[in-house]
């Protein structure tokens, strides 16, 4: 049986393949009487749709949200709210050549072999086209986190992701968190222009090559409360690997130093505490990510995701058919050459949910 729920207190339940009549979510445990802007919903999900320029797949779809349940009058009532959102430009016989052939990269032998069966459209179920519906849902908890009304805290909780490096390009260091609008300017969602400029021209002749490529998006959480995290199996960097992890594509997450930390020593990784002008605790610096035994410091949570080339790509490739053959496959049909700049909100959006999970969870228990 398919895990397709995730989530303890906000549970999110996927459904849907790349080419049925559409794909969605159902979110349960949403707090009632929460106002929702349905027009802040929909730029987000522009922001993850198909389309969006020659640097992304071709296939074009509205990303438009139906709320079926759990919305009355614009406001969450308590009960599952369920997302639809409708497959409008699905050319399934575009992947008639793979129903018996078996994708290099892709788990479509791993589905035959487990399930006895798989949708050969597209990747059907294993498809990014499902995380449509995961946007919807982590859109809806970036209100509620955004809201001070909602959480009662002195500041919104902000979640913020960026394209870091795309193949060996990457942005020069720094420790400032980008502005959201910077970000948004750049095709490749890269907030330095000049290597925007050098991401864009890569993915084009990776393209062109018919080739992909893989790269980092880093993302920032802003104004968690701390301690928000629930030691010991339910570790604030564990939670947010369980949802990240999850996303298509996605090879590996650090947080902070990330695995650099194996190369300091303890008087140069430890974070020392100490209290600010307004009372509060914080650290000097923030080696950890702005997370210690599992829970959140109070300062900037920073981490990085790695995520794989696309698996489809034009080259000639070795593989095997159902007959477990050997052939050669030149695959064909609509993909991103670079999945990272429509990830970014994938990204944001499965860390909302993962947030708001362990908020809900925290409850009062605030320092």
């Amino acid at each position: 049986m398919a895990r397709n729920s995730i989530g303890k207190n906000l549970s999110l339940t996927s459904f849907g393949e790349s080419h049925g009549p559409a794909v969605g979510a159902v979110l349960d445990g949403f707090p009632s009487g929460f106002q929702i802007d349905l027009k802040q919903l929909e730029q987000d999900m522009q922001r993850r749709r198909p389309g969006q320029s020659n640097l992304t797949t071709s296939r074009n779809e509205a990303d438009e949200v139906q709320l079926i349940s759990g919305v009355f009058e614009g406001q969450t009532t308590g009960s599952p709210i369920t997302f639809l959102i409708a497959n409008n430009d699905t050319k399934p016989k575009d992947y008639d050549h793979l129903k018996d052939v078996f994708r290099p990269g892709h788990a479509d032998i791993l589905y035959q072999k487990k399930y006895g069966i798989r949708d050969h459209r597209g990747g059907g179920r294993s498809s990014a086209r499902i995380t449509a519906g995961w946007v919807a849902a982590g859109a809806l908890s970036k209100q509620y986190l955004e809201n001070t009304n909602a959480t009662n805290l002195p500041e919104p909780i902000k979640i913020t992701a960026w394209v870091k490096q795309i193949h060996t390009i990457e942005i020069p260091k720094t420790d400032q968190i980008p502005s959201k609008l910077v970000i948004e300017e750049s095709l490749v969602r890269c907030p330095d222009k000049d290597t925007s400029i050098k991401m864009i021209e890569a993915i084009e002749k990776a393209k062109s090559d018919g080739d992909s490529l893989g790269g980092i998006i880093a993302c920032s959480i802003e104004n968690c409360p701390i301690g928000l995290g629930e030691p010991v199996f339910g570790k604030l960097q564990a939670i947010l690997g369980l949802y990240i992890l999850n996303i298509n594509a996605v090879k590996g997450i650090s947080f902070g130093e990330g695995f650099h930390v194996a190369n300091m020593k303890g008087s140069e990784n430890n974070d020392s505490w100490v209290v600010n002008n307004n009372n509060e605790i914080g650290t000097v610096t923030n080696h950890s990510g702005g997370i210690i035994g599992g829970m959140a410091t109070g300062e900037p949570i920073y981490f990085e995701i790695a995520f794989k080339p696309t698996s489809t790509i034009g080259k000639t490739q070795q593989t095997l058919n159902a007959e477990l053959t050997p052939i050669e496959l030149s695959a064909t049909g609509r993909h991103d050459p670079c999945v990272l700049p429509r990830a970014v909100p994938i990204v944001e959006s499965m860390a909302n949910l993962a947030i708001m999970d362990l908020f809900l969870e925290m409850g009062t228990k605030r320092f």
